[in-house]
């Protein structure tokens, strides 16, 4: 849209069944957006407009809403849902307060996708070899990038806490600052969009993957909860104390119960299921522990005013908006029903049967599709469009034949 028709109001306006096309750029069927395929108003956040400091042209971003002509949310935009959801929390006197870490790699071109990704070449003339975790040094081939990134992000006003070095090669991570979840989300997504950015101009690829290299730890986007009252911002996980409260418990228990319905929602592609079926860092359970990052859900190390609880499931696959709500959905929902977690555990463990998580997106999809819980938490028609578009996703990705299939079972007799 050009400056002058923004400013003067012009609304803009998208197809509904836009905000179900698929990533390779097709639709489910139109009964699942509503015959007609109608329009929905792009309803710009006042506090989310954002010149681009790294166009050359002069540009601005403005994060919209999807909501319906009539006026209210559509029930198919993940930004409404997480509004919905932190709304449910303000009628039971709460506000949640999340924080994401967004991992991932940064790679040289990739003309060819039948290639591996390779890291990019350093200021020696070498390519990382993955021996450079939280390595003081271990960027400094990629300086010029870094720098570009974090002035963009100090012009779009995202205040970061920590910059480091990950696991993997020319892999690397960002704490953003806890706050408001749909702050939190409105972040996580311009930071992305970012990252790409800068890195093209940089000739970079920034992948946000879940499992772009084998043999080697994947990316996530783990998102750390707390819950405050709304008037005193006082903590409820810890009573007066210090000790955790009934409240602490039920949320863990809400999340034990949901999870596993809303994997599909948490890790949303095929390549997700590459790193929660290796679980190098990145458990595929919904298990909880205290400072143990075996468990899908782990209590960090803190002081009781700081007392929360990090979601290790979604990958940096995951759609922000979505991922955090259904998350603090999953654990309002065991705050209302006071339900009860299992034991934490310790050390190495088993996961036990009912604590453990599809392992791919076809059984993740079957059990969002079985689940009464997550039609009651975001509605049918969110849930059924969903499954619909990712079913196509799936379809697309089983009609190719991979090099592993060739290479290994062309021989066989």
């Amino acid at each position: 849209m050009t400056a002058e028709g923004f400013l003067e109001g012009r609304r803009l306006q998208l197809a509904r069944g836009v905000l179900l096309q698929c990533i390779m750029g097709g639709y489910p069927p139109a009964r699942f957006y509503g015959g007609e395929d109608g329009d929905l108003a792009l309803v710009a956040d006042p506090k989310q407009i954002h010149r681009l400091p790294w166009s050359r042209q002069p540009r601005a971003l403005a994060i919209c809403d999807a909501d319906e002509l009539s006026g209210e949310s559509s029930p198919l935009s993940t930004r409404g849902q997480l509004k919905t959801v932190i709304a449910r929390y303000a009628a039971h006197g709460l506000a949640p307060v999340v924080a994401t870490e967004l991992e991932f790699f940064v790679f040289a071109p990739n003309p060819d996708p039948t290639q591996p990704f390779q890291p990019p070449v350093g200021l020696d003339g070498r390519r990382e070899d993955g021996l450079s975790a939280f390595s003081v040094s271990s960027n400094n081939g990629l300086r010029p990038f870094f720098s570009e990134v974090y002035e963009a992000m100090a012009a779009l006003g995202l205040p970061r806490d920590t910059f480091m070095h990950e696991m993997g090669v020319s892999q690397f991570e960002i704490n953003l600052l806890h706050g408001d979840p749909l702050l939190l989300a409105d972040q996580t997504f311009l930071f992305k969009h970012l990252l790409k950015e800068v890195g093209l101009k940089h000739g970079l690829m920034v992948v946000c993957m879940a499992k772009p290299l084998a043999h080697t730890a994947g990316s996530s986007m783990h998102i750390h909860q707390s819950l405050v009252e709304r008037d005193s911002a006082r903590n409820v996980f810890s009573d007066e104390a210090g000790e955790p409260t009934a409240t602490f418990r039920h949320f863990i228990g809400g999340q034990q119960a949901c999870l596993a319905d809303f994997t599909a929602l948490l890790a949303p592609n095929v390549n997700s299921y590459q790193r929660l079926c290796h679980p190098y860092a990145s458990p595929n359970n919904a298990c909880w522990s205290h400072d143990n990052r075996s468990a899908g859900l782990r209590i960090p190390a803190s002081s009781p005013v700081a007392r929360r609880i990090e979601n290790r499931l979604p990958g940096a696959d995951a759609n922000p908006y979505l991922a955090i709500a259904a998350s603090l959905a999953a654990g309002l929902y065991g705050i209302e029903r006071r339900l009860e977690p299992s034991a934490a555990i310790q050390g190495e463990f088993e996961v036990p049967d009912n604590l453990s998580l599809p392992c791919t997106l076809h059984a993740a999809l079957e059990r969002l599709k079985r689940s009464l819980v997550a039609k009651e938490l975001f509605g049918a028609e969110f849930i059924e469009g969903y499954i619909a578009s990712k079913a196509l996703e799936l379809t697309s990705f089983l009609d190719e034949i991979t090099p592993w299939e060739r290479r290994v079972l062309a021989a066989q007799a």
